[in-house]
């Protein structure tokens, strides 16, 4: 009888070696065995719990977007005014247990994997158009309409930009990130950083 809870175990175990593994060898060098191979597990169980590989990339996917959700998440329900809210959305998608080098290096396989596979193209449609309604929930309260919805547009592709340069540079971090984004912000607002 399987213990109780192994399988959450067990496919986060599977998801994490499927991150490691595109992250050094490529979607395409990314197999079963590989990534069974990484998490110390036969290539039967990863076939217990997944259909294939494109099947546990989808959930890789799927629970990167989830990290991203909650980190933004949480800091939203501890924000008190729009520019709070903004600086929840751009400190949760640059939070430093998100934005690591291996978490990059999956992203930028799945957004080139989006416009191939319907089930990514899915999922990233989803994030992105819940990204892009809190960013314009919050601006909306701080700018007229027109010019909130040119903002939040600047700010998503922003986001979306910076994590694509720093998964071809590692010249950038989530620090830096977080900086560059909040004072494009600041200056869409007419602000400086001191007025915050």
């Amino acid at each position: 009888m399987p213990k109780i809870g192994m399988e959450a175990i067990r496919r986060n175990q599977l998801i994490d070696a499927t991150i490691a593994s595109i992250h050094e060898d490529g979607l395409a060098e990314t197999t079963v065995a590989r990534i069974s191979r990484r998490a110390g597990l036969s290539t039967g169980i990863v076939h217990h719990y997944f259909r294939g590989k494109e099947d546990l990339v989808a959930a890789t996917l799927r629970r990167l977007l989830t990290d991203i959700r909650n980190s933004v998440s949480t800091r939203l329900a501890l924000a008190t005014t729009p520019m709070a809210r903004i600086d929840a959305i751009i400190d949760g998608n640059f939070a430093d247990e998100q934005f690591t080098a291996q978490a990059v290096s999956a992203w930028l396989t799945f957004w080139a994997q989006v416009p191939h596979v319907p089930a990514l193209a899915r999922l990233q449609r989803v994030n992105s158009e819940r990204s892009l309604s809190n960013i314009r929930h919050a601006l909306k309260q701080m700018l007229p309409a027109e010019r909130a919805e040119t903002v939040s547009l600047g700010l998503s592709a922003l986001i979306d930009g910076l994590w694509l340069r720093c998964a071809m540079s590692a010249d950038l971090d989530g620090e830096t990130a977080r900086r560059i984004a909040r004072a494009y912000v600041l200056e869409s607002l007419g602000r400086t950083a001191a007025e915050g």
